[in-house]
């Protein structure tokens, strides 16, 4: 008796299709085999499948049951192939007989029957569709995630003899069915709004570019001078996900298992804020699974580094190569997993060790060596790629006292928005959506200056110094200027605005 059941597996953020293919034999001793390079938690399936089946009144464990997981030549982790075994065996004793060709099944069974929720499902449903499947079975804890796959049929159950009676037809169940525009709907509802923020013109108005073309952002300054009070504050100014960001978003964060439970897809950019005893392996990704780490969490969103300087310098080279390549390789024994990563860096620091560096009342106690020795946590190659760099200077009196609001992040977020309409439609013709990503081929396309513009850049080259990375991202910062602006010309006034961005002063 032999029987074939479709289910997935996850690589990354992407799946594969994986049969469960179940073969039973009326000679031999009992036994119960997994093979297809099936990891431990598969191998345990077999516990767990035969507890929820023999709880279930089904005793059908005295012949010799084989079950492969093909194709065979990559490894299965995971407990979501317990449903599909479970469906598998009962299919091939006869129990029922159900055509499930265009049916995939996932899922972890408890002991007592009962299904529980996984993670990955998104994407598992989402590549399912893909291949021409049209019905899931699955976790009722899972069913509104996979709900948002246009085309696919999504049937949740809480329970292993539920799914049996459906397949059975003693049970009646209609699709799970959500409506995307209602996540949007939801969307945009922020606690915290720039009209709080007192003072710090130039420091907003950095942020404000920096959402504007999803440039790395540096905030050094005095300790409450306002700079994470800033940084919270620029998902509020960030243009609207779009349908595909918020559904690769939502793979992430399924795979990494933050919604699980929830269902709910992410239409809110992310705003991620490890501490600084974080592990490059928990900021980068990896472990055992090869799970996403935090800067695959913050794709499409924020990366906050709250006192960066604090941060283990391992833990920051590690960010280098997402932060130019807008993706991650994650590599283990075992395997070896890509993970999008392009997010937004936003940074927070002292500018010394007592952080009084520049105040205008409290006096700096470090030594020239100390400050030094401070800041060279952070390499040059790091800050090379960082846009815009701006000191934070403490609030005037005046201005903290000043019972006005500032300018509400609706206002900030409209001008943002604008600027961003006007690079879809500049970059319609390209692969990519904002200012901060464009290739050398790009800048010499949409940046092109006179010669006042290239005037001001050699006289800052020839001052600075200036690496072709820094030569790009002041062109980039400028192109977002003039979007701002409204401007289809990159003018001097551009330019020089994002000169005072790129490097630091301090007294």
């Amino acid at each position: 008796m032999f029987t074939k059941i479709n289910s997935s597996h996850l690589v990354g953020i992407e799946s594969v299709c994986v049969d469960v293919e179940v073969d039973i034999k009326s000679m031999g001793m009992p036994s119960f085999t997994v093979v297809g390079l099936a990891e431990g938690a598969v191998r345990e399936s077999r516990e767990r499948v035969k507890s929820s089946l023999k709880n279930l009144g089904f005793n059908i464990f005295s012949n010799a049951i084989t079950v492969n997981l093909a194709p065979a030549d990559f490894k299965k982790e995971g407990t979501h192939f317990d449903l599909p075994m479970a469906i598998g065996l009962l299919k091939a004793f006869g129990i029922f007989d159900a055509k499930l060709e265009d049916t995939i099944f996932i899922g972890e069974l408890s002991l007592d029957a009962k299904l529980r929720g996984i993670n990955g499902v998104l994407p598992m449903v989402i590549d399912a569709s893909g291949v021409g499947f049209k019905r899931v079975i699955l976790p009722e804890e899972n069913a509104e995630e996979a709900s948002v796959v246009s085309g696919m049929e999504v049937f949740g159950f809480s329970t292993f003899s539920d799914v049996l009676r459906f397949l059975q037809g003693d049970l009646e169940k209609k699709p799970f069915e959500t409506n995307i525009e209602d996540y949007f709907a939801d969307a945009r509802k922020f606690s915290l709004d720039f009209a709080d923020v007192k003072g710090q013109f130039f420091a907003k108005r950095a942020a404000e570019i920096a959402a504007a073309g999803m440039h790395n952002l540096l905030f050094i300054g005095s300790p409450g001078s306002g700079k994470t009070m800033i940084a919270k504050r620029i998902p509020s100014i960030l243009p609207a996900m779009t349908i595909n960001e918020a559904i690769q978003t939502t793979k992430i964060h399924s795979v990494a298992g933050l919604i699980k439970g929830k269902g709910n897809l992410v239409v809110d950019r992310p705003f991620v804020s490890p501490h600084h005893t974080s592990s490059d392996v928990s900021v980068i990704g990896g472990t055992r699974e090869v799970r996403p780490g935090a800067v695959s969490v913050a794709n499409n969103g924020i990366l906050f580094l709250d006192e960066i300087l604090e941060f283990k310098r391992s833990v920051l080279e590690v960010l280098r190569q997402p932060m130019e390549d807008g993706y991650v390789t994650v590599s283990r024994a075992n395997r070896s997993v890509v993970y999008p990563a392009n997010f937004m860096l936003v940074g927070a620091c002292n500018p010394c060790p007592c952080g009084n560096l520049g105040d205008k009342v409290k006096p700096c106690t470090c030594t020239p060596h100390q400050i030094q020795r401070y800041r060279s946590r952070l390499s040059g190659p790091l800050m090379d790629r960082i846009d815009l760099q701006v000191s934070v200077n403490s609030i005037d009196f005046k201005d903290l006292s000043d019972m006005k609001p500032g300018e509400s992040s609706e206002s900030i977020r409209r001008r943002v928005e604008k600027a961003i309409d006007i690079q879809k439609k500049r970059f319609q013709a390209e692969d990519i959506n904002y200012n901060s990503q464009m290739s050398e081929r790009m800048l010499r396309k949409y940046c092109n200056l006179n010669e006042d513009g290239l005037k001001i850049l050699e006289n800052i080259n020839n001052k600075y110094g200036l690496s072709a990375r820094a030569y790009s991202k002041l062109l980039k910062v400028s192109r977002t200027i003039a979007d701002l602006e409204g401007s289809d010309e990159l003018k001097p006034a551009h330019v020089l605005e994002a000169v005072r961005y790129r490097f630091l002063e301090y007294e």
